[in-house]
């Protein structure tokens, strides 16, 4: 791929700033709801699901797409942030209630940050599992680490 940017321009966070965007994160994950100071108003989103890619552009369009592709709310019981030169790195995995049954899934985004918010996100994530997915996996791995 050679229409990749390589450039790096360092707005280097501190912990203590990654902590605080990777918290506001977790929130609009919980709430459907982007708080103030969470992204840029022209932040593009890159969605890579595991059958799918979606992109978007500007703040509006990146609530939309977390609304319209998860309507109903749920937890983040467990996530990870990393800093790194550009911004950060969240590990998160996400728990949703949808018609009487749990559903999961782990993702990972890289995000840049520009003038303290989120400028650019890549998101990852396992796609939905369903409670009859999570019960084989069950059945058929045992995990070292929760």
């Amino acid at each position: 791929m050679t229409d990749i940017d390589t450039r790096v321009e360092s707005r280097a966070l501190d912990s203590r700033q990654a902590g605080r965007l990777a918290a506001l994160f977790v929130e609009f994950l919980c709430t459907g709801t982007a708080p103030e100071g969470l992204f840029t108003e022209d932040v593009f989103c890159d969605l890579s699901l595991p059958q799918w890619r979606i992109q978007t552009k500007g703040r509006d369009q990146l609530v939309a797409l977390r609304t319209t592709s998860h309507p109903c709310l749920g937890t983040v019981p467990r996530h990870r942030v990393d800093v790194t030169d550009s911004g950060l790195v969240v590990e998160f995995e996400e728990r949703r209630q949808d018609g009487g049954e749990s559903w999961y899934c782990r993702e990972l985004l890289r995000a840049d940050v520009r003038d303290g918010a989120m400028s650019e996100v890549s998101l990852y994530c396992t796609g939905d599992w369903s409670p009859a997915v999570q019960g084989s996996h069950a059945r058929k791995v045992t995990l070292l680490r929760p």
